[in-house]
């Protein structure tokens, strides 16, 4: 499974890299502008991301604007929604309308911060994502 880390908090991005990386490749972008050249560049060379991690509050481009460039992109490579990367979405904001412009945008699944390991596990299985790696192993 090859997984894209979008955070712009330097520890944040280590952790969830440590919690990500038994799956696969795990690449780091550090603002929602490098994510979608990092989603461009993959899509581009055939390779793109099965998993994505994608904070929502961070500077240049916000996660909320990279989740629907990066499902514009894509539609424009004319990937099958089954085969679009999961996003799910992470925050320190806890708030109802956080979450509904999340799920507007077309996510997979929202965490808040701290994210554990259980709760990204939680994630992971319900987008279908843990069932496809198991899948891929064998």
């Amino acid at each position: 499974m090859k997984t894209l880390i979008v955070e712009d908090d330097h520890t944040s991005r280590l952790l969830m890299r440590a919690l990500t990386q038994s799956f696969g490749p795990v690449h780091l972008a550090v603002n929602g502008r490098e994510a979608v050249d990092s989603v461009a560049r993959a899509l581009k060379m055939g390779e793109p991301y099965d998993f994505i991690c994608l904070d929502i509050m961070m500077p240049e481009m916000d996660g909320q604007e990279a989740l629907k460039a990066i499902r514009n992109l894509e539609q424009d490579h004319e990937v099958p929604l089954e085969q679009r990367a999961k996003i799910i979405m992470t925050t320190a904001l806890d708030d109802m309308k956080t979450v509904m412009a999340a799920y507007g945008g077309s996510c997979d699944g929202y965490l808040t911060k701290p994210v554990d390991q259980g709760r990204l596990l939680d994630e992971m299985r319900s987008a279908g994502l843990l069932d496809t790696w198991a899948e891929a192993r064998r």
